[in-house]
């Protein structure tokens, strides 16, 4: 008999009268190991009336001892830090390993998080004119909700909740159905730390409860991460409605390779960041850009090393890459190789047809290598998602900047060179948000922030860091004089220094 995956409001788990249920999958074995509930849009409104009873008295509570909950919070994640990395593996299919780093990543924006009370000081100018002080307020915004993806079921979130909760918002998650289960350890954990309920609710389902969010006038700011027509629906949508929208699209990331670059640390890096976690990151690097004479060399160390990756069951320490996340995802990604070969590029590794002994009924690819691909390409146009590195080859330097400057997504790129001047010309003329210099995928640490260019990103602000704390707060202005002004008579003119 399966588990049933259930919400959490107002401080427990609460059971769903929807009646509509999703298989959750185990994608190594293909097996159905758990079943999530999906919201109707009374538990919608039962999820935000929690959160908005609770927000008057959170936003009041002292950003300190907001801290002291975060505080708290990161250490009980930091004792869980093993059984969460493995309900990630479970449910998404990405090895230990990279789990494992995924809930570090997670835990560094809760560590940010704890410094609240420094990073909501905000500027006081004394005597403006006039007797007259200036000075400034970050307030809550209310009740927040984001909507998370499959691929990092933990440190997506993290992006999030902590930064809303800590600036004294609460915070409803809606995580992707395909891997729901981190949502509820995250519950679980945030009361055990303190947090009054209602703080934090989890509202799991598909559509409806997305859109219930979207439409609920006490829902005043919505974040998400997911593919760019949902961002830009979820963007056009909630802006229409009013409410302040942070939405992280989708991507196509490039690596240019240069001619003078370490071929040994490029192939490292592109083995890494094109297979690792089977493609399945909003940074994948699904692009090589060969500059010049490099694409043969490039090439022929790339084939053997994309022949033997090691792909087998992500709990298993020796494997480098593991399942994709569903069976319907796995056909996508085939799809995709097939329309590479129907325009004409070079198949050199063929990643259909693999199967990992044992694990039969798993939704396994092998890694997909293609050469000669062009510009216009559908596998250079679209986002896979996969397994899958694509070889464009172009003349020179200039050439690989306008070839990344049309693409119409902008979240990550990488050059790979030994010239500082290539690197500083390169980091300053591309149209990409986040830039590696011999570095394949440049996340931002958590006091920095994480977001794209272009059709990668809707919205003003970035994810997490000061970006984040701007999103979840509302900027005040302050003028105040004292009584000693009073009796001086009616002023119809702007105040000024005098």
């Amino acid at each position: 008999m399966t588990s049933l995956i259930q919400h959490f409001m107002n401080g427990q788990v609460v059971s769903s009268a929807s009646g509509r249920q999703q298989d959750v999958f185990n994608p190594a074995t293909g097996a159905v190991v758990a079943q999530v509930v999906l919201a109707n849009l009374d538990e919608v409104n039962a999820v935000v009336a929690a959160a908005k009873a609770a927000a008057p008295a959170w936003a009041e509570t002292a950003p300190l001892k907001r801290a002291r909950i975060m505080f708290k919070f990161k250490e009980l994640l930091d004792q869980h830090h093993k059984e969460i990395a493995a309900l990630i593996t479970r449910e998404h299919g990405k090895v230990l390993s990279d789990a494992m780093g995924e809930v570090t990543r997670g835990i560094e924006i809760v560590e940010f998080a704890c410094g609240m009370p420094q990073l909501l000081k905000t500027q006081f100018s004394d005597n403006i004119g006039g007797g007259i002080d200036n000075y400034n307020l970050r307030q809550p915004l209310g009740v927040t909700a984001g909507i998370t993806p499959f691929n990092f079921p933990f440190m997506v979130p993290m992006w999030m909740a902590p930064l809303a909760i800590a600036t004294g918002n609460t915070f409803i998650l809606k995580p992707s159905e395909r891997d729901p289960s981190c949502a509820l350890l995250i519950a679980d954990l945030l009361k055990k730390a303190g947090l009054p309920d209602g703080v934090f609710g989890v509202l799991q389902g598909d559509k409806v409860a997305v859109d219930g969010l979207l439409q609920h006038p006490d829902v005043s700011a919505v974040s998400f991460v997911g593919s760019t027509p949902i961002a830009e629906y979820i963007y056009s949508e909630g802006t229409r409605l009013g409410k302040r929208v942070q939405a992280l699209g989708g991507a196509k990331n490039h690596l240019v390779v240069m001619p003078d670059a370490n071929l040994d640390q490029a192939v490292d890096a592109l083995m890494g960041a094109a297979y690792g976690s089977a493609g399945e990151r909003c940074m994948a690097i699904s692009v090589a850009v060969a500059v010049g004479d490099v694409a043969d060399k490039l090439v022929a160390a790339l084939v053997p090393r994309v022949k033997t990756l090691i792909i087998k069951n992500g709990m298993e320490a020796d494997a480098e890459m593991g399942p994709v996340v569903t069976a319907v995802h796995k056909a996508k990604i085939e799809g995709y190789i097939a329309d590479g070969v129907a325009e004409g590029a070079q198949l050199l590794v063929d990643g259909r047809g693999f199967s990992v002994p044992g694990h039969e009924g798993g939704f396994f690819l092998g890694g997909t290598l293609f050469d000669h691909v062009k510009e216009g390409m559908k596998i250079h146009r679209e986002e896979i998602f996969g397994p899958v590195l694509c070889i464009i080859r172009v003349p020179d330097f200039a050439s690989a900047v306008e070839l990344i400057n049309r693409h119409e997504f902008g979240n990550g790129v990488s050059l790979f060179t030994s010239d500082g001047n290539t690197a500083r010309e390169f980091s300053r003329r591309i149209q990409v948000g986040m830039v590696g210099i011999n570095v394949p995928i440049p996340v931002p640490m958590a006091w920095h922030s994480f977001g794209g260019w272009k059709r990668s990103l809707f919205g003003d602000q970035h994810a997490y860091g000061e970006e984040g704390i701007r999103f979840y707060t509302r900027y005040k202005s302050v003028m105040q004089r004292w009584p000693d002004s009073i009796g001086k008579g009616a002023e119809f003119t702007m105040p000024v220094a005098k």
